[in-house]
């Protein structure tokens, strides 16, 4: 029943990234790039790789921390502030880069998902009182990569946080 799951999880995100011919898609539009417009820098956050990806993802070097550090590196090479916890906590809106990778193995190849979403305090229109984090920009990747070559959602994780970059950039000009 799990073979089953897996063949059915894989053929589902093979045919998801024939259709979307780059593997890719994204809420990356003129309207959510406005969003990111005025934002005094970011706060990183990449969520713990899931437990049967790491000891694969170990023996290529890729960890929650070297995303993370990889992460930092391109936005701080493009000049755009990382905020730590404590000036996050103290910034209007809290803007959080939030990265995700989300992986399903079936002992020879891992599908996987990468989700790069901007948060930030927004406030609902309808009771103004409520103020919640929530994503006003994000992108994802789907894909499917051998055992071996977990190296490539890195690499792909990295792409992601570029399009960031240059959606942050678009609306800070």
């Amino acid at each position: 029943m799990c073979r089953k799951r897996v063949v059915i999880f894989m053929g589902l995100a093979i045919w998801l990234g024939l259709w979307l011919c780059t593997g890719a898609s994204a809420i990356d539009s003129e309207l959510t790039r406005r969003t990111l417009r005025g934002l005094p820098g970011v706060c990183v956050m990449v969520e713990d790789l899931q437990p049967g990806f790491q000891e694969h993802a170990r023996k290529s070097g890729l960890s929650r921390v070297q995303i993370e550090k990889d992460a930092i590196a391109r936005i701080e090479k493009a000049g755009i502030k990382i905020l730590e916890r404590e000036t996050w906590l103290k910034t209007p809106g809290r803007p959080l880069l939030y990265i995700n990778i989300n992986t399903h193995d079936d002992r020879f190849r891992f599908a996987y998902d990468i989700l790069v979403e901007l948060r930030q305090i927004v406030v609902m229109e309808a009771n103004p009182q409520i103020k919640t984090l929530a994503d006003t920009w994000s992108i994802n990747m789907t894909g499917i990569v051998g055992v071996e070559k977990s190296d490539i959602i890195r690499k792909n994780a990295g792409v992601l946080v570029d399009r960031f970059i240059n959606a942050y950039q678009s609306a800070n000009k």
